[in-house]
């Protein structure tokens, strides 16, 4: 079993590439920081690939992708964990272009190269990792927000599109909320998970090839009043 882990170097993506090689999964770790993944590559048992990637440069990105990929042979699991996002309630651009630039294209851009290769093998699995932000804008983080909306958007599209083409490949959204990463930022959090309890859940979630999770599963909660609350309700919340 290999497995490929898009954003491998911290976060979510990092624990997660950890509880695969547990499992037995040989893995392909993929992030710009050669140091973190090369950091990583030692802590783990099973056989290990690395390869550099940044989504910011979506050609460069789908071309390293399918290197890895040609070098592993066989890859039966993709997770896409990479991303990026700020506060910027002043909208300044730099910091709106760069969210959009790795979130939406470099998103889409190694999606495409996952399904090719699980559409040529027949059968497979791609994970993408969204956000319950993907629910409602926000006033102090709208690109970000509205990225990870393109994500789970995209991820529903692939999963009609396959089963359209009766391939039995798995696509799961994986929507989280507060987990302790460089991402949660503001005041007010709760409900924090830890990387490494994320990462369980998500696994789970990957065992039983699911269509969509919250993580952690508490979140629902949560989804389900930014989902039904009316606008006014939701603009005196999120303000």
């Amino acid at each position: 079993m290999n497995a490929i882990v898009v954003g491998a170097s911290s976060g979510i993506g990092r624990e997660l590439a950890r509880q695969l090689a547990a499992c037995g999964y040989g893995v392909g770790l993929a992030a710009r920081r050669e140091d973190l993944l090369a950091e990583l590559a030692r802590e783990l048992s099973t056989p290990v690939w690395l390869k550099t990637m940044d989504l910011a440069r979506p050609d460069e990105a789908m071309s390293r992708l399918r290197e890895l990929v040609a070098e592993m042979k066989d890859v039966e699991l993709f997770v896409i964990s990479a991303g990026t996002g700020s506060l910027n309630p002043e909208l300044e651009w730099a910091p709106e272009l760069a969210t959009i630039a790795v979130n939406v294209t470099g998103f889409a851009a190694v999606a495409n190269v996952a399904v090719a290769h699980l559409r040529q093998r027949g059968a497979g699995q791609l994970v993408g990792i969204s956000s319950l932000a993907a629910l409602r804008g926000s006033s102090v983080a709208p690109a970000y927000n509205a990225s990870k909306a393109f994500v789970s958007n995209y991820l529903e599209g692939l999963r009609l599109m396959l089963r359209r083409q009766r391939l039995p490949i798995a696509v799961t959204d994986v929507q989280p909320g507060l987990v302790a990463t460089r991402m949660a930022q503001g005041e007010g959090q709760f409900w924090v998970a830890s990387p490494a309890k994320a990462a369980g859940q998500i696994l789970d979630a990957i065992r039983r090839r699911r269509r969509h999770v919250y993580v952690t599963r508490r979140w629902r909660i949560i989804a389900w009043f930014m989902k039904l609350a009316p606008d006014w309700l939701y603009r005196l919340t999120a303000s």
